[in-house]
């Protein structure tokens, strides 16, 4: 899940809620991991696009379904390219683009293309500036990520490499200290999270894995703080109540772990809805 957000540019909220809804069907992996499959990462993208451009609410349910409906399990090899383009949903795969809800023939949009086995989604503009240090740091990236299960030291040294590149690279900040904290090194974990709050990073699933960093280095008052950073900056994080609220209880504070506890069962029972 964390991969599809940093990817998508999807708030968590948002993407709890798609998967409530059943407009994507994860499977679990081994370690109880969600496994997104293309088709689900198209309609996430889709419905990321439609949020921004405002598409009205019923427009955006017949899209997604049509969408869920009529898509390839896999990529095509000429790509898939779908967009928003104003109140439309524009698809095209090796033909003419169409709306999604219509049929109707529409105007060009960006593309959803393979890489490497993974999901790239361009602009479509061939005049765009690409920073030479960030298309190196977004190679040690993936680079990274594919290693992670095979070499998971020198998976870090790709995400280590990708920072130094890159500072404000938050993937690499965020899988790297998920990575220490998983082999026990918490304290390094929160370092690194550190280091990308320095470098100017701001990101709720940020300050969430840096408070899980330093309850596990027995911080539970800076833990707080950076769960409550969290929720400055998505008031909708459920898990970031949840933990703050075990938190507040455990210190004392009753009052305050009250209030988090209900935050967390509301949005629990809107994402139900």
């Amino acid at each position: 899940m964390r991969r599809v957000q940093d990817t998508l540019g999807l708030s968590r909220h948002t993407l709890t809620g798609l998967i409530a809804h059943e407009f994507v069907r994860p499977e679990r992996g081994p370690r109880n991991e969600m496994r997104f499959s293309f088709q689900d990462l198209v309609l996430l993208r889709t419905a990321f696009e439609l949020r921004r451009a405002r598409v009205p609410p019923r427009t955006i349910l017949q899209a997604l379904t049509n969408l869920r409906d009529d898509l390839p399990s896999e990529l095509p090899l000429t790509g898939l390219r779908i967009t928003a383009a104003g109140a439309h949903v524009v698809v095209r795969d090796a033909g003419l683009p169409r709306d999604a809800v219509t049929g109707q023939l529409l105007m060009d949009f960006e593309m959803v293309a393979a890489d490497d086995g993974g999901m790239a989604v361009l602009s479509g503009r061939s005049d765009a500036l690409v920073d030479p240090g960030a298309q190196a740091a977004r190679m040690h990236l993936e680079h990274g990520d594919a290693l992670e299960a095979e070499d998971r030291h020198a998976a870090m040294q790709a995400y280590r490499q990708a920072i130094a590149l890159d500072a404000s690279l938050l993937p690499a900040y965020v899988s790297l200290g998920a990575m220490l904290c998983e082999d026990g090194a918490c304290a390094d974990a929160a370092a690194v999270f550190e280091q990308a709050l320095s470098n100017g990073v701001a990101d709720a699933y940020l300050h969430f894995n840096h408070a899980i960093a330093l309850e596990d280095t027995g911080q539970p008052t800076a833990a707080m703080e950076s769960y409550q950073a969290a929720l400055l900056l998505d008031p909708q994080f459920a898990d970031a109540h949840f933990n703050l609220a075990r938190l507040l209880q455990e210190a004392g504070n009753v009052q305050g772990a009250l209030r988090h506890w209900s935050a967390y069962r509301r949005i629990q029972r809107d994402l139900e809805r």
